[in-house]
C-alpha cells in the first residue's frame, strides 16, 4: 500500500540513499513505513517535468481543469478507511478528525472546480479602442489573470490532508493552471503518498500532462531548499513556523529571479473581552474558551493564545472559571515528539517569567507526547514590557492579561505583531464605545470575530486566512477559500490584439459567457 517512494510525475522513484520513518506519537514508536528521501537528480527531474507540463496545462480550459480537481476528490474518497488508518497512526489525531479533514479536502477541490466552471475569477477587463479620441487616440487594452508557473507546496504538520498534499495550496495552484511539486511533510509521509497516488490517478484519468504533479519525500531542509532555488519554480506555498516561513522567504528573494513565498506562520490570536461579556456571560465564555484552548491539543494556527480584559471582579470570576474548566479537560496526544518537546520548552520558558502567575495546569500523569494544558495570567504593564510573552506557544496554552484600563488594553493591541485572527466579546453598544480599540485590533489581523471563538475556519469565498507579518508573508492574500487562487497568478495586458488570437476570456464574442468589466461596466454581453 505504501512504497516509500517519491512520485516524479506519474513514476515512482527511489534513487536516493537516505531513508526515514514516520512516527506513531500514541505508541511513541516509529511506524513500519520507511521513505526514500529525494536526491538531487529526482528534484531536477520533477522540476523539469513541471516546467514542461506548464506549457500545456496553462492552456487547458476551466472545464477541463475542473474535471481534474473533481477526479482528485473522487480518488481520495476511493482510498477509503485505509487513508484514515494511516492518518491516525502518523498523527495521533482521532479518526473523526481525520474523516472531517478528508471531507474538507475534497470540498476544497470541488469548490475550486465550481470556480473554474463559472470562469469569472480571471477578472477579465476590457477597454475598447477609441481611434477618434482627442487629443490622442486610445488603443484597445485587455487584461486578465494568468498562471505563474510551477509551484512548490510544503505540507503542514498539523493538517495532514487539508493543508498538505492535496490541500488548499495545491488545489488553488492546480486550479490557476500551475503544476505543483509537493515537499511532503516527514511526519505524515505515508498519508502524503496515499493522497499523491490519488492525484496521479486523477491526472491520468483526465488526460493531464505528466509532471502536473509530483510528490517528494524529505526529512530535512535540503530538498525544500533545492526546490525553492530551482529556476523552473515560480512560487511557494507554506504553512508552519515563523522560522521556517521566513527562511524560505529569504531564500526565494536571494534567487537571480526572486519569486513569491506565501507563508502562513505564527499567531496568538488575541481575544478582547469587554466588560459586558464578563458581567453578562462570563462563565459561558470561560467554558467555551477552555474548550477552544485545548481543542486538537492546541495545534491550530487559530488557537486562542492571548486573552485581554480590563481588571474587575467579573474578570477575576472569569479567570477562576476558566482555570477550573480547563483543569478538568482531558489532554490529548500531540502530533509528534518534536512538537511536544517544543511545546514543553515554550510553556516552561514563559511560565518562568518573573511577572506571571499560574491560573491552571494539568498535572496528572499522562502518556508520552500528550500536551498538558496551561493558562497563565499577567498584568498589562508587565506584558507590555516583556515581549517574550507575545510569542506563540504551539499547543494548549494561553495567557490572560489583566489590563489597568481601556487605554492600556489598546496600547497592548498596538504593540502586538500581526495576527491571523482577533476576537471581540461584548455587545453592540460597546463596539461604538470602544471603536478606537476595535480599529486598532482590526489593523493587526486578517479576520476579526465578534462573539465567537477563533478556532474553526470556514472554507468559503469570503474567508481571509492570513494577516500582517508574521502571521503571513503577504497580508493581501488568503490560504483558505477560493480567493487563495490569486496567489498563483499575475495580470497580463494585451494591447491591440486580434480578437481571434486572444484568450477566450478576452474575446469580443465572450465564448465563456463570463462576467467582465467592459469600458467600466460589469457585463457578460458580447462586444
Amino acid at each position: 500500500m505504501i512504497s516509500g517512494a517519491n512520485y516524479i510525475g506519474s513514476e515512482l522513484s527511489k534513487k536516493g540513499d537516505k531513508q526515514f520513518n514516520t512516527f506513531d506519537p500514541k505508541l511513541n514508536l516509529p511506524t513500519e513505513w520507511a521513505f526514500q528521501e529525494a536526491n538531487e537528480e529526482e528534484i531536477m527531474e520533477a522540476a523539469t517535468l513541471a516546467k514542461s507540463a506548464f506549457v500545456t496545462y496553462r492552456e487547458f480550459s476551466g472545464k477541463r481543469k475542473a474535471e481534474f480537481l473533481r477526479a482528485i476528490a473522487e480518488e481520495i474518497d476511493n482510498l477509503g478507511d485505509a487513508l484514515i488508518e494511516v492518518y491516525t497512526q502518523e498523527s495521533g489525531l482521532p479518526a473523526g478528525r481525520a474523516a472531517g479533514e478528508r471531507g474538507r479536502t475534497m470540498g476544497q477541490l470541488r469548490a475550486f472546480a465550481d470556480l473554474l466552471e463559472e470562469g469569472s475569477w480571471v477578472e477579465a477587463s476590457i477597454d475598447t479602442a477609441q481611434p477618434d479620441r482627442q487629443p490622442m487616440p486610445k488603443v484597445d487594452i485587455r487584461k486578465m489573470l494568468c498562471p505563474l508557473g510551477p509551484i512548490v507546496v510544503f505540507g503542514a504538520s498539523n493538517f495532514p490532508l487539508a493543508f498538505s498534499t492535496a490541500g488548499g495550496d495545491t488545489a488553488s495552484a492546480l486550479a490557476s493552471g500551475c503544476p505543483v511539486i509537493v515537499k511532503s511533510h516527514p511526519m505524515h509521509a505515508g498519508t502524503g503518498e496515499m493522497v499523491a497516488s490519488a492525484i496521479i490517478k486523477a491526472a491520468q484519468r483526465t488526460g493531464m500532462p505528466n509532471g502536473v504533479f509530483s510528490n517528494l519525500n524529505s526529512s530535512g531542509i535540503e530538498v525544500g531548499r533545492q526546490l525553492v532555488m530551482h529556476p523552473a519554480v515560480k512560487g511557494v506555498g507554506f504553512t508552519g513556523s515563523i522560522k521556517g516561513g521566513t527562511a524560505l522567504y529569504r531564500l526565494a528573494n536571494e534567487r537571480p529571479e526572486p519569486i513569491p513565498v506565501f507563508a502562513e506562520m505564527g499567531s496568538v490570536n488575541p481575544i478582547v473581552v469587554l466588560p459586558s461579556a464578563l458581567t453578562e456571560n462570563g462563565d459561558n465564555w470561560a467554558k467555551q474558551y477552555a474548550g477552544s484552548i485545548v481543542l486538537g491539543a492546541g495545534q491550530f494556527c487559530t488557537n486562542p493564545g492571548l486573552i485581554l480584559a480590563m481588571k474587575s471582579t467579573a474578570l477575576d470570576a472569569f479567570i477562576s472559571t476558566l482555570g477550573k474548566e480547563i483543569s478538568t479537560l482531558e489532554p490529548t496526544c500531540m502530533l509528534h515528539p518534536n512538537i511536544h518537546s517544543n511545546y514543553e520548552k515554550g510553556k516552561k520558558e514563559l511560565s518562568a517569567q518573573a511577572t506571571v502567575d499560574m491560573v491552571a495546569d494539568y498535572e496528572t500523569a499522562v502518556s508520552p507526547n500528550v500536551g498538558q494544558q496551561r493558562v497563565l495570567t499577567v498584568n498589562g504593564a508587565n506584558f507590555l514590557r516583556n515581549t517574550k510573552l507575545h510569542q506563540e506557544v504551539f499547543g494548549p496554552f494561553s495567557i490572560v492579561v489583566r489590563c489597568a484600563d481601556a487605554q492600556e488594553l489598546e496600547a497592548i493591541l498596538a504593540k502586538l505583531e500581526g495576527q491571523l485572527t482577533g476576537t471581540v466579546l461584548g455587545n453592540n453598544t460597546e463596539l461604538a464605545k470602544y471603536k478606537s480599540m476595535v480599529d486598532t485590533l482590526q489593523n493587526k489581523v486578517g479576520r476579526i470575530i465578534f462573539n465567537g471563538v477563533p478556532t474553526g475556519v470556514e472554507v468559503c469565498p469570503s474567508m481571509q486566512h492570513g494577516g500582517p507579518f508574521p502571521a503571513a508573508t503577504d497580508s493581501r492574500f488568503t490560504s483558505v477559500g477560493t480567493g487563495a487562487i490569486r496567489r498563483w497568478v499575475r495580470p497580463v495586458s494585451y494591447q491591440n490584439w486580434p480578437s481571434e488570437y486572444l484568450p477566450e476570456a478576452l474575446r469580443n464574442e465572450n465564448p465563456l459567457g463570463i462576467m467582465r468589466v467592459v469600458d467600466g461596466i460589469h457585463t457578460n454581453n458580447k462586444i
